[in-house]
């Protein structure tokens, strides 16, 4: 699976002093909304922001991730009155996605060359800075929780001295490098001062790409391999990059589109003919030499593996006058291996979606899902009402969202991946109508035909919606071909001008259907069975608001595998959303049932592009006969498909192929399906 992180990647409670979760009676008086088409202020699931008037703004894009922390801490304090900062993170400059949506507003703006010198213009409008303890990362979290509750700032003692800001709080020597401890103290300590609307969880740190490496390949597979038949034990010769103290072995994926990159199950290395490290990956002998593991996951067969554009990086340190240095493996699949003397990487401050939270004065956490840390990340979830948002996202990549995911719908939460989610503060005050009509069409009479819809997923995540789905709608063969493309209805309030522009520069081949599997993503089938019906309710009336009355939805996982939904379910979309149908993800595509009088169809989602997907297409109907329809609902991978792959496809899709939206699939489905 290629992982979003790869590509980019009921109390009501409010601290005294801040902005209320909703607008206030008189600003509701005053026809002050958020956007256009939103929920009434007192309906509202996230936080409404003031219409922005003038927006200040820099390209940060080459600055420190401490430096962008400060920044992104600052604007969470000065937005959370009225939006007046917004930054360019991405490198695209004038046409990246920041600047796009920028554009957008229509609003007037003011550029700053140096975008810290916008900590002098407000350094009015906060009391200070809460520093933070480098050597404890986790420290990071609670420094923007405490900055969202004292109206600070985040930073170093360095950038406090520099800015001349005055600590309100210092945490260096505070806590250790026990993350449960800390957890548990902000939560006991601080969670009662914060809103009780909204949980977030960043992670503390990045790891950042350093600049001018050089990459030596030293082993790759050429054949396009899923079946784990090359598995096998390679010796590998990296005295190539002998010269420094460190040597730097990266494993990555040879064919980054179909997500079955390296997987590795054993390391041996030796030294001029001596064991230096033996390991296998996910134990604790494996820790001293894991460099960077961020974008990969350990497997069921304790293998670890990377795909699309993911990687893990091993870090060995040979002793002096090592001249020969190899590195055994046992590996399979797609893999490509490659080596530097360079230190590839850094690990700074995890900067983003901290606008929001402290803007909203939300409790921010860093909780694997799993062991200790998932009980006390229950506990959070345990500690406010049903259907409270989790905004951001779970460490140990798909794994970790599997897990984090399921132990949200558990605890009654859906979760809103937002972890890079820039400017949502700015985003969720930009005003914009939001249509909730529904798109009309014209039936078509069932013919004994192979019908295929094609749907782009990712949509639940919204900064994939804020970021590659720009870039993707911006294609200029985007409406060739039919296509499906998911979004969160949530953003109707995080982001209404984006849902908005993508409303509004629709073509007749783009049909926008809800992502999983609701309001935010979530497993129904995992949620307390007195609390599914809530999830639904929410999730109904986000769908009727932005006019969508199809889902893509997930399902709970048992005994590794995803459960087709039950009758029980089905009814609850029926009944409390606008659902015709539902497309069920993480199936083969063979699943064809109705569930509380619904039509629930799974997604068949093959590897490779138009050719190959095509070649699966064909195989998956090799024995049909051709005396009654047959429906496909075909998945699109968002992170290596563009529309003008589906437009590739659709030219291939002739003969007995007949490719429609959504809303012309399951009309015909629901009049074909006994």
């Amino acid at each position: 699976m290629v992982s979003r992180r790869t590509f980019l990647a009921g109390s009501g409670v409010v601290a005294a002093g801040g902005m209320g979760w909703f607008q206030t009676t008189a600003a509701a008086a005053s026809g002050q909304v958020s956007s256009a088409g939103a929920a009434p202020a007192g309906q509202r699931l996230l936080p409404a922001f003031e219409r922005p008037r003038r927006l200040h703004y820099g390209d940060v894009s080459k600055l420190s991730g401490g430096d962008q922390t400060l920044l992104t801490t600052l604007q969470g304090v000065v937005n959370r009155t009225r939006p007046e900062l917004y930054f360019l993170f991405n490198p695209g400059g004038p046409d990246g996605p920041d600047a796009r949506w920028l554009r957008n507003t229509g609003l007037p703006t003011t550029r700053y060359a140096d975008p810290l010198e916008l900590v002098a213009r407000y350094k009015s409008r906060i009391r200070g800075a809460i520093v933070h303890d480098p050597a404890i990362p986790d420290s990071l979290n609670v420094a923007t929780t405490l900055a969202g509750l004292e109206n600070a700032v985040v930073a170093t003692a360095e950038q406090a001295s520099a800015h001349g800001l005055r600590i309100v709080k210092d945490l260096r020597g505070v806590f250790d490098e026990d993350r449960v401890k800390t957890y548990r103290w902000q939560l006991d300590n601080l969670f009662p001062r914060c809103s009780h609307k909204l949980l977030a969880g960043l992670p503390p740190t990045m790891v950042v790409q350093a600049e001018n490496i050089t990459w030596t390949e030293i082993a790759r597979e050429t054949r396009q391999i899923r079946d784990s038949s090359n598995r096998d034990t390679y010796t590998l010769d990296v005295s190539p990059a002998l010269g420094a103290e460190d040597v730097y072995v990266r494993f990555a994926d040879s064919f980054r589109d179909d997500g079955w990159g390296a997987s590795v199950a054993s390391v041996l290395v030796k030294a001029n003919g001596a064991e230096l490290a033996n390991f296998k990956p996910g134990t604790a002998a494996e820790e001293p030499y894991l460099f960077d593991g961020l974008n990969s996951s350990i497997g069921g067969e304790g293998n670890r593996f990377s795909d699309g554009g993911g990687y893990f990086i091993y870090k060995f340190t040979p002793p002096a006058g090592t001249t020969s240095l190899t590195v055994t493996v046992e590996m399979w699949n797609q893999y490509v291996v490659s080596v530097t003397d360079t230190a590839p990487t850094r690990v700074e401050p995890f900067p983003y979606f901290r606008d929001y939270v402290v803007a909203t004065k939300s409790l921010v956490s860093w909780l694997p899902p799993n062991g200790p840390t998932g009980e006390l990340l229950t506990a959070h979830f345990d500690a406010v009402p049903p259907t409270t948002p989790y905004a951001g996202w779970f460490s140990n990549d798909v794994a970790g969202e599997w897990s984090g995911v399921d132990l949200a719908a558990q605890g009654g939460s859906e979760v809103i991946p937002a972890d890079f989610y820039m400017n949502g503060t700015v985003h969720s005050g930009v005003t914009a109508p939001i249509s909730d009509k529904v798109r009309r069409f014209t039936p078509v009479k069932p013919q004994n035909k192979i019908y295929v819809t094609l749907t782009f997923g990712e949509g639940d995540n919204v900064q994939y919606c804020q970021r590659h789905m720009r870039d993707l709608w911006d294609d200029p063969r985007r409406g060739e071909a039919p296509v499906n493309w998911t979004v969160s209805p949530l953003l109707a309030e995080i982001g209404p001008g984006i849902l908005g522009h993508y409303q509004r520069t629709a073509t007749p081949n783009d049909l926008l259907i809800c992502g999983p599997s609701g309001a935010g993503y979530s497993y129904p089938g995992a949620w307390p069975a007195d609390q599914v019906d809530r999830y639904m309710e929410l999730s109904g009336r986000f769908m009727r608001q932005t006019g969508m009355d199809l889902v893509y939805a997930y399902n709970h996982r048992e005994n590794d595998k995803w459960v087709p939904f039950s009758e029980e379910l089905g009814r609850s979309y029926a009944e409390n959303t606008p659902s015709r149908g539902i497309i069920q993800s993480w199936e083969g595509g063979d699943l064809l049932v109705r569930r509380g009088g619904l039509p629930i169809i799974g997604n068949f989602s093959p590897p490779g592009k138009a050719a190959e997907y095509k070649a699966a297409l064909d195989a998956h109907t090799k024995d049909w006969t051709g005396d009654a329809p047959v429906f496909i609902a075909g998945g699109v991978n968002a992170w290596s498909w563009t529309p003008t792959d589906v437009a590739e496809l659709a030219k291939l899709l002739t003969g007995n192929y007949v490719l429609v939206l959504g809303n012309v699939f399951f009309d015909l489905l629901n009049r074909t399906l006994d």
